[in-house]
Order: structure tokens, then sequence, then C-alpha cells
């Protein structure tokens, strides 16, 4: 089973499922989100927010494949591009932090470990990028595939609650400081992904 992780650009963002390809729940705020659900057009406000981020920031996501299917992905970005989050009881992210946004592992592919793959290879960017941590905020009555990751699986990859909440806790993960996760991302996920290429620190894509 051939597996392979790529930048998330604009050429492979059809390979998301329909529903995310279509979601703004994190990229803009609860009255612009709606509004372009209105207006039909989330599609296009995901395409703008990709585009502004990698042009800006760099790259903002990974999705992995699986003998070439899609299997999933993950979307993370500085807080200062998810207006969304503002809107959290536990806001705001630590301004040391990416915030890990949301991921998917589709149907037919779950249970193999390719959340924890996707977790590791973000942190291996991040390190390279000289990012502190990643933080998220979790569901902790997590039912069903959402925008907001179940708080019990971002604890099961590492992450670790620094402030509480009934619903909606905000998660961090240290990277830095976290030596074994450094170790873990430079020699399991490249013995795992020798395929993957490395890229420059904050070359837009």
């Amino acid at each position: 089973m051939g597996r392979r992780l790529v930048p998330l650009t604009l050429d492979n963002l059809p390979d998301l499922p329909n529903r995310c390809r279509a979601c703004v729940f994190w990229e803009l705020d609860p009255v612009s989100g709606e509004a372009a659900v209105q207006a039909g057009k989330p599609e296009l406000e995901k395409e703008a927010w990709i585009s502004a981020v990698l042009l800006e920031w760099g790259s903002c996501g990974r999705v992995v494949y699986v003998d070439e299917v899609p299997a999933g992905f993950v979307l993370y970005a500085p807080p200062a591009y998810v207006p969304r989050s503002t809107a959290f009881p536990t806001s705001p992210v630590s301004p040391d932090a990416v915030q890990l946004m949301t991921a998917r592992i589709l149907p037919g592919f779950q249970g193999q470990g390719l959340g924890r793959v996707l977790v590791q290879t973000m942190a291996k960017d991040l390190v390279r990028r000289g990012f502190r941590a990643i933080e998220a905020f979790g569901d902790a009555r997590w039912e069903e595939p959402a925008c907001v990751l179940p708080a019990e699986h971002l604890l099961a990859v590492g992450f670790k609650t620094v402030r509480p909440h009934p619903r909606f806790p905000r998660l961090r993960l240290e990277l830095r400081t976290t030596i074994s996760w450094k170790e873990d991302v430079e020699m399991a996920i490249d013995r795992l992904l020798g395929a993957v290429q490395k890229e420059p620190a904050l070359r837009p894509l």
C-alpha cells in the first residue's frame, strides 16, 4: 500500500470531500460564512482563502493519498488567518502557535494510522518553519465528522488541554520542547514517507 503526502494547493483542492471543499467554517467569521452560503459561493471563498494564505504564509495543509486515491487531509494556519477561532469560548489561540483547523480521514481508510501520520507531517513542517506549537479547539461531545475535531482524538495523538471547557476545550501540542516528537518526525516519517519532497521554508506554492 503506497502512501503519499503532498501540500494542499488549488490544484488538488478538488481531491477534498465535496462537503469540505465547500466549507468555510474556519476561513470566514460567522456572519461572512453565512453570507457566503446564502449567496451559493462557499467554494469560491474557500479557493480565495487558500490562495491568499499560500501567497502570504505558505503551505497550509496536506493531502494524503493511498495508492493514488485521496484518503484524507489536514488544514492549518496561524490564527490571524482563521477568523472563526475568535468565536470560541476558549479563544484566543496562543500567538506562538499555528492552529490546526480541521482534518479528516475518509471512510475506507480509517483505522490505518493516517490521522497520526497527518499530524506528524504537519508537525514536521511547522518545526522546520520555526513554530513552537500547534493548538486546536476540540469537541468534547463529538459524535460525527464535523469541522471541529474530537477532543479525544487530539489527546490521543499527543495534544494536552491548555484551557478546559465542557464542550470546546483548547488543546496544545508542543513542538520544540518535545524531543521525542522531533525524532519521530525526522526518522519515522521520513522512513515511512520517503517519497515526500522537502520544501524550502515559507516558499509560496
